[in-house]
């Protein structure tokens, strides 16, 4: 028998409001204990809540929510409670004593609604990537996952190959057994150029951007030789002395990440050990290593260096930087000129930089597809692509049927239980 859970699922108290939510086949029992009476479903009550000595725990507001339709597909009850670390813990408590009733462990209500099919695995991925939004672009586009935008279009894709799997399948159906021969001998009129159409459709589709550099930040790697500016530069541009500046060479040995919102584009800030090939200690060297490193999975690379020398097949940005001296470096193509420590040049940078990173991120309300669903799209696009070149109508059928169970493990049809683990367990306590 499924066991009932409880939780907070407003913020940590103390607050103004605290919600604790039930879920399971004990909500109403246990929303009866403790309230004395079960509410009308889904209206909001005033009731005292009692432990089982009749001591009174509160004055809230409670809800009761049978089930299916509700977040979860079970019977549901909500205490909206005054927020106060006491008040929540003494409710919890009496909760905690009744039979059949437990605490819920991170991401178990999400779980469950996927579990009662209330949602499908993209939706409850697009949810977790909205409880970790922190910039405009990140909540409008995991709403757009949540919402069902890409389960929607994966749902109109498997009926598009179900019905051509449907003509392949009514080709061979006929295809008697004094006939044998017709076999392969080609697939019904307008069925490969339909699979093809639809496998075109696939990798346009992959080549949208990406949701990772979307949920972590555009990276934008400060590069070049020490003393070139880098570690001023950086501070200017996340607006904080978050690295340590200074005339000696090699100050900066580690890599320093910083992570910041800018017009409301998420980026990820690396400042690195200045590159040089004499002189460096063994700390430092580490530090030279681990600089390269950053710059080859840069999105891009602010190059503070000689013109020329950069990281060869980055994304790149000539920087011509301390401009205010006089012996500063010299560029006759730089991308940009300034000088942090006047701060001429920096604002034109961080627009340019905010421009770029938006035409490189997905569009607003765009769904942004996440490792491992491009990689299963990757897997039905590579299915229909093969599928449209075959002859046998038998292998056609084959790899219609391969793609059809690449879009059912996409949304959680079919093969997920390797993955709800580490999904869930992105969610808090009381989601």
């Amino acid at each position: 028998m499924t066991q009932t859970i409880f939780a907070l699922s407003s913020g940590a108290p103390p607050a103004g409001i605290a919600v604790i939510r039930v879920s399971g086949p004990e909500a109403g029992p246990a929303l009866r204990r403790l309230a004395g009476k079960l509410p009308a479903p889904r209206r909001a009550v005033l009731a005292v809540l009692r432990d089982a000595d009749g001591l009174t725990l509160d004055r809230a507001m409670a809800l009761w929510l049978p089930g299916p339709g509700t977040a979860t597909g079970e019977d549901c009850a909500e205490l909206h409670l005054h927020g106060g670390r006491a008040v929540v813990a003494a409710v919890e408590a009496a909760l905690a004593a009744l039979p059949g009733l437990r605490r819920a462990e991170p991401g178990e209500f999400t779980r469950r609604a996927f579990a009662q099919g209330r949602i499908d695995l993209a939706e409850a991925e697009g949810l977790a990537d909205l409880l970790a939004a922190e910039t405009e672009l990140q909540r409008r586009a995991a709403m757009a996952m949540a919402g069902g935008v890409l389960s929607q279009q994966v749902g109109r894709w498997r009926t598009q190959v179900l019905t051509l799997s449907a003509a392949l399948e009514a080709s061979l159906d006929f295809a008697g057994d004094d006939d044998i021969d017709e076999v392969g001998g080609g697939l019904p009129d307008g069925v490969a150029p339909a699979i093809a159409a639809l496998a075109e459709e696939l990798t346009a589709w992959l080549s949208r951007p990406r949701a990772e550099p979307l949920r972590e930040g555009f990276r934008v790697v400060l590069a070049g030789q020490p003393n070139a500016g880098k570690s001023t530069l950086f501070n200017a541009l996340v607006e904080d002395e978050a690295a340590i500046t200074a005339a000696e060479p090699g100050t900066t040995r580690d890599v320093l990440l910083r992570s910041v919102a800018l017009g409301g584009v998420p980026f990820t800030f690396v400042d690195t050990a200045g590159l040089r090939d004499d002189g460096a200690g063994a700390i430092e060297q580490i530090g030279i290593e681990r600089a390269r490193n950053e710059a080859g999975r840069a999105d891009l690379v602010l190059w503070l260096g000689p013109e020329g020398a950069g990281p060869p097949g980055a994304a790149l940005w000539e920087i011509a930087a301390q401009c205010d001296r006089p012996d500063a470096l010299a560029k006759a193509s730089a991308t940009f000129r300034l000088s942090a420590r006047t701060g001429e040049g920096v604002d034109r940078l961080r627009e340019a930089l905010i421009e770029h990173a938006r035409s490189a991120l997905p569009a607003p309300g765009d769904v942004a597809l996440n490792a491992r669903q491009h990689g299963l799209l990757g897997e039905v696009a590579t299915a229909l692509s093969e599928a449209a070149f075959q002859i046998d109508p038998l292998l056609a059928a084959e790899s219609l049927r391969v793609a059809r169970v690449a879009l059912d493990r996409l949304v959680g049809r079919a093969g997920t239980e390797d993955m709800l683990d580490a999904l869930f367990g992105r969610f808090c306590i009381g989601k």
